[in-house]
């Protein structure tokens, strides 16, 4: 193998411009440097320039691989620890940091490069040096260029895996990371790797492709060779039933000659018995005529009387009606009277105390009116004084007065002048004192006056209150009477009532029991008796079996249920089957019908257990809790089971309603669900209600009638026993109406409390309000009072002052004169005055009071006149209504009245009209007895002609039915020459409603029996060959059964045969299918012998890949990894690890676990291991993956990143070791004693000024 020789590098990534690296012919190279000075980029020029995507490069696009540069601002740190920007310094970048970062200016502005490339000079074995050249254009792209030449990807590619070098797999680099990937992954991915490494992968689509078309390949042939199995057994299956086929036809034709014979003989016997009856009938028709028409006229007379009774029962019944009505309407107006009566009550209640209260609230108003008028006498009393006074007054003072001379007056005034001066201030202060003391005086009068008025109000307020109370005790003890009392009557009405409602509800209940009970002795007695209907079927039935030996009977007589509660479900699902009659065959269905319809015996539905069609119940319900099929809960006769399979059909019995729709909507079976009550829920989802089957069931279940009757005639009694309903309902009423007059006196009670309540609410606040006013004006007196006192003991001590110099001055005045001081002078002067001011004042002060009281009167009379005046507007209101309701009350008991005497009237029209019915009774009772007796003998005569008759046609049915038979049967009989045909014979008058049941339009029954026509349809059955003793008339039932079981005989052979008819058509069918599946067959297994060796060659070639390199890898991971962990010293052995395959047969399609085990350690897994053992482990299983089809060179870039010193020392030897000749080692590494050891060093650092990565190359072998 080659090596690497060196790598060219321009504008990649951190390598601005062109740079080598040189590796020469060093095995075991590493490329060394700070962080950051570009040592993997050199490790992505690599992988770039060996076709390696962008993707695994650390970048997301080509161009991210360009050079681009990176401005580096510095600042210079100044004295006083600030920083001053210099600008751009230098450049820098980081291995692992993105080379786009951005700057402050533009990529045009540092016309950054805009392509770049990488060369690999690489020499081969022989020596010659190949250039492969990688370029990124100007557009983005890569350009591949050999030795200088642009070839494309594909043929770079092919060139490269030329020398061993697989990009797929890269199996020759080792980035960062990848070991501790590598140590982590899942088998599968482990196994997905060497699939890469062996070539496998390629294949694996061609196998899954290949793989898919075999299996439809294989499933085609399978389902061919299915169908031609099958139709192989379908063929021996058709010939076996051909050879039946021909056997049946053979038996086929004895027992149609067995049918014919035994039609003859029935033809034979049944014309004979026709022959016969006809004669017999014609006898007993004559003997008919006469007794019918000695019974004519009595049946006349008969219902001559039925007319005329229905008739006096009409008017019965109408005059009946009528008391009813006139009953009702005497109750209704009697009802109607009681509310009118308590209403006419209370208002005559309610005037009287409208009235009594007027009296009261009159006697207040003349109290008023007297205190007014006794007031208004006593003010003009104090004004007749008052004037009288003051005439006296005037007269006294004229008696008395002095006359003074001019000469003295004068003297008078200068002297009086004189003191004035003398005493101005006193006399001021005296004259103001004197006007104030008037003054004080009108004031402390005023407020007396009005500290009287307000205690003469407060003392007659509450007088009136005391009376208001009084009354408002009186209200209130009325109204608890009357509480208790309408308490009481409550009581008493509830009581009557709950009676009443007892009573009723003990008398529905009996009612509804009696109903009850009524319905099941109508129902047993139904069930018991049966009605005419069901009469006629079961004789009907009765003599089919004794007249056909098919018939066995109805199937509610044949089939019983298991358990009692099945009853009401087993009968709805029989439903419209509940009275079919179940026959033998077919044959017997057809002269059943025939039968029925000769006979007008009615209809019935019947169902052949030859031909009758049913489905096997589902095996699907079969365990469900709760349900069972509805044929396991009866009990039949086995040879019954073909009828009651299809009577029942998929009918399924649920203990409920919920069950059922589990059954039917949950599980969607498609049956038809009945539970134990009857209810059903249909196939097609439907609901239909229970108890349909109810009065079937009686049926089967024996009733108790007598215990029936017996609760019928205790219900009955105990209905006597309880009361009328109209016997408590007086009372009722009657406590109704007592309630409602006490709630009426209760309302009006509660009114006058509540007038009484607001009127003594007023006088409470009139009192309030005088005390108010009488607590403020008596404090203002007493102050008025004491300031008045003050004042004139004041206004004393200033005329005391006064009077001196009066004195003084007015001496010799006084003693000339002759008065003791000048104040006598002037009392005798001012003393009337003074005394009048006086009496003014008192007459005023008395005056003011009566007016007072006047007003106050004055204003209580005013309220007592409108209180009377609204009590006589409620009164008259009272008064009228009464006079209203009195004539209403009159106007009821009149029409009363009327009512009462028409309700007699009716009675005794309704007396006379009964006694007129009874007699019409007893005379349709004697004609009756009189047709009943005369009946019997026609009676007897008609059930003689029945019999005859009945005969007659029973045996033309039975003849007609054969006929027919023979004719829808295609059987040929022997017929007489000029005969008609059996063609000719009219069927059309048989109705088959249901394919698997025969049912015959029911005809009106007639009370008398006419004689029918017979007819032979024109066909004479030749009887030749019938056997002489076939013809006697011996025992018919020994030879009936003779001739059933003969042919029942051969039936029972031809229906153990059931042969295929078809056969012979199928066998042909079946071989044509069976050339067509036997050529499709070879078709296919052709088809799927090609696939089958198409995909085992992929397989092979699949398997052989992988499976070479896992061997091969499988050989090497062992001494791989002891080469790595073992220790000449300390450990000579080293560690242990191997390769295990999850699928030996097909190991691509699961995972290849990967089991690694340290020296001196026991086996643990993979995540269990340390960092460093973990990294030994994967480089160990890289070194062996790469030891199968080796690259000439491998890269590993920082794989010793994790390791401690000792395994970077044991990585290095194994690589020192295995370095040489086809085995070159390119190492990036940080790591002392890895680097060290190797041949030549590729040092790389960074260029700061020109902001790029250079490389040096050192050749160690010169130092070693």
């Amino acid at each position: 193998m080659g090596k690497l020789v060196r790598l060219e590098l321009y504008n990649f990534k951190s390598y601005k411009g062109h740079h080598v690296l040189q590796i020469g012919d060093s095995y075991f190279t590493s490329v060394i440097g700070p962080n950051g000075s570009g040592k993997s980029n050199s490790m992505d020029a690599i992988s770039f320039v060996l076709g390696i995507k962008s993707s695994h490069l650390r970048s997301a696009h080509l161009r991210d691989l360009v050079y681009r540069g990176r401005v580096l601002r510095t600042s210079t740190i100044n004295g006083d620890g600030s920083a001053t920007k210099n600008g751009v310094s230098g450049h820098a970048d980081d291995d692992d940091a993105p080379v786009d970062e951005p700057t402050q200016k533009s990529t045009q502005e540092r016309h950054d490069p805009k392509s770049a490339w990488v060369t690999a000079v690489y020499e081969d074995d022989a020596g010659d040096e190949q250039f492969w050249k990688r370029t990124i254009t100007n557009q983005g792209v890569s350009e591949y260029r050999i030795n200088d030449r642009v070839v494309t990807a594909q043929q770079y590619n092919e060139a490269l895996e030329a020398e061993n070098i697989l990009i797929k797999a890269r199996n020759f680099l080792v980035f960062q990371g990848d070991v501790e990937a590598i140590a982590s992954q899942s088998p599968r991915d482990l196994t997905r790797l060497i699939e890469q490494i062996s070539g496998s992968l390629e294949y694996k689509a061609e196998y899954e492709r290949l793989k898919e078309a075999q299996d439809e390949a294989l499933d085609i042939q399978n389902l061919n060779l299915h169908r031609r199995r099958g139709i192989n057994s379908e063929l021996k299956q058709y010939e076996e039933q051909k050879r039946e086929a021909e056997n049946y036809s053979k038996k086929a034709d004895e027992r149609d000659q067995a049918i014919v014979t035994h039609i003859l003989w029935k033809l034979y016997h049944f014309q004979r018995v026709i022959d016969e009856s006809n004669a017999e009938i014609q006898r007993h028709q004559e003997e008919l005529k006469e007794h019918r028409r000695s019974i004519e006229k009595y049946e006349h007379g008969l219902d001559e009387a039925k007319k005329e009774q229905t008739k006096v029962g009409k008017e019965v019944a109408k005059i009946e009606k009528n008391i009813k009505n006139k009953e009702r309407e005497v109750e209704a107006k009697e009802n109607g009277l009681v509310p009118i009566a308590e209403k006419i009550d209370l208002s005559r209640k309610s005037v009287a105390k409208c009235e009594k209260r007027v009296a009261e609230i009159t006697k207040e108003r003349d109290s008023h009116t007297a205190s007014v008028k006794q007031s208004t006498r006593d003010l003009k009393v104090v004004e007749k004084a008052q004037a009288q006074w003051d005439n006296e007054r005037k007269k006294l003072a004229a008696q008395e007065g002095r006359e003074l001379s001019d000469a003295d007056i004068q003297e008078y005034n200068r002297l009086k002048a004189d003191i004035n001066k003398r005493t101005a201030t006193d006399q001021a202060r005296v004259d103001s004192l004197s006007r104030q003391q008037k003054a004080d005086e009108e004031t402390v009068n005023s407020l007396k006056s009005k500290v009287d008025t307000a205690e003469w109000q407060s003392q007659k307020l509450e007088a009136e209150l005391s009376d208001i109370d009084e009354r408002k005790a009186g209200v209130d003890s009325q109204i608890k009477e009357i509480t208790k009392e309408m308490n009481s009557k409550k009581l008493a009405y509830n009581e009557q009532v709950s009676d009443r409602l007892r009573l009723s509800q003990i008398r529905t209940e009996k009612d509804e029991q009696l109903q009850e009970v009524l319905m099941k002795l109508l129902e047993a007695e139904e069930g018991k008796k049966q009605n005419e209907k069901d009469v006629r079927l079961r004789n009907t039935v009765s003599d089919m079996k004794r007249i056909f030996p098919g018939v066995k009977g109805r199937v509610s007589e044949l089939c019983k249920p298991i358990e009692k509660r099945y009853g009401v479900a087993v009968s709805t699902v029989f439903g419209r089957n509940f009275d079919a009659v179940i026959v033998e065959n077919e044959k017997t269905a057809v002269d059943c019908i025939q039968y029925l319809r000769d006979q007008r015996r009615g209809q019935a539905t019947l169902i052949p257990l030859d031909t009758i069609q049913w489905t096997a119940s589902s095996s699907n319900l079969k365990g469900t809790r709760g349900t069972r099929m509805a044929i396991d809960t009866i009990s039949y006769d086995s040879s019954l089971e073909r009828a009651v399979a299809y009577v029942c059909g998929n009918a399924v019995i649920c203990d409920d309603l919920a069950i059922a729709k589990h059954v039917c909507w949950d599980k969607r079976n498609d049956v038809k669900a009945v539970t134990l009550d009857g209810s059903i829920i249909h196939k097609g989802g439907n609901m239909t209600g229970g108890q349909g089957g109810k009065q079937d069931t009686r049926r089967w279940e024996d009733a108790e009638v007598e215990n029936l009757r017996k609760l019928k005639d205790k219900l009955l009694a105990d209905l006597s026993k309880l009361p009328e309903p109209r016997r408590g309902a007086t009372e009722e009423e009657q406590l109704q109406g007592e309630l409602t007059g006490l709630e009426q006196r209760l309302l009006y009670a509660k009114e006058e409390a509540k007038a009484l309540e607001r009127n003594q609410r007023s006088k409470q606040k009139e009192l309030s309000h005088a005390q108010e006013q009488l607590e403020a004006a008596r404090p203002k007196y007493q102050e008025k009072l004491r300031e008045l006192e003050a004042s004139k003991r004041h206004l004393e001590e200033l005329q005391a002052a006064v009077s001196e110099v009066q004195d003084e001055v007015f001496a010799d005045f006084c003693q000339r004169l002759g008065y003791d001081n000048i104040r006598v002078y002037e009392a005798q002067q001012g003393s009337l005055q003074q005394e009048a001011a006086q009496k003014n004042l008192e007459f005023s002060t008395q005056k003011s009071r009566l007016q007072s009281r006047i007003k106050y009167e004055e204003q209580q009379l005013q309220e007592s006149k409108s209180r009377i005046k609204r009590l006589e507007d409620q009164m008259h209101q009272d008064r009228a209504l009464i006079s209203e309701l009195e004539a209403e009350q009159e106007s009821t008991q009149n029409e009363l009245d009327t009512l009462s005497a028409e309700c007699d009237q009716l009675s005794e029209q309704l007396k006379k009209q009964k006694a007129k019915h009874t007699q019409k009774a007893e005379k349709v009772n004697e004609q009756r007895r009189e047709v009943q007796k005369r009946s019997h003998n026609v009676e007897g005569m008609l059930r003689a002609i029945t019999g005859l008759e009945s005969e007659r046609q029973l045996s033309a049915a039975g003849r007609y039915t054969i006929l027919r038979r023979c004719k829808l049967e295609d059987i040929d009989l022997p017929l007489n020459e000029g005969s008609k045909t059996l063609e000719e014979l009219p069927i059309d008058e048989v109705v088959q409603t249901d394919p698997d049941t025969m049912e015959l339009d029911e005809d009106q029954d007639s009370s008398s029996i006419q004689p029918s026509n017979i007819q032979d349809f024109g066909i004479d059955i030749d009887f030749e060959d019938l056997d002489d003793d076939l013809k006697d008339e011996g025992d018919n039932d020994k030879t009936e059964d003779e001739l059933q079981n003969r042919i029942k005989a051969l039936n029972g052979e031809l229906d153990h045969m059931a042969p295929n008819m078809r056969a012979m058509e199928r066998v042909q069918a079946a071989k044509g299918r069976l050339a067509t599946t036997d050529k499709d067959y070879e078709d296919a297994r052709k088809r799927a012998a090609k696939a089958k060796d198409a995909f085992a060659k992929v397989k092979e070639k699949r398997f052989e890949l992988f499976n070479k390199a896992f061997s091969h890898i499988s050989e090497q991971i062992g001494p791989i990894y002891k080469d790595l962990t073992k220790d000449p010293v300390n450990l000579p052995m080293g560690g242990q690890a191997y390769l295990d395959m999850e699928d030996s047969d097909e190991p691509y399609l699961d995972g290849i676990k990967y089991h690694a085990m340290p020296p001196l350690k026991r086996f643990r897994d993979m995540e269990h291991l340390s960092g460093g053992e973990k990294t030994m482990a994967a480089l160990a299983l890289l070194f062996a993956v790469h030891s199968y089809q080796p690259s000439p060179f491998f890269v590993l870039d920082e794989v010793d990143a994790a390791l401690d010193n000792a395994n970077v020392a044991k990585i290095a030897n194994y690589i020192r070791d295995h370095a040489g000749p086809g085995m070159q080692f390119i190492v990036i590494s940080l790591k002392t004693g890895l680097f060290q050891g190797s041949e030549a060093l590729v040092g790389i650092y960074r260029d700061q000024g020109a902001n790029t990565s250079k490389a040096l190359t050192l050749d160690l072998r010169k130092y070693q």
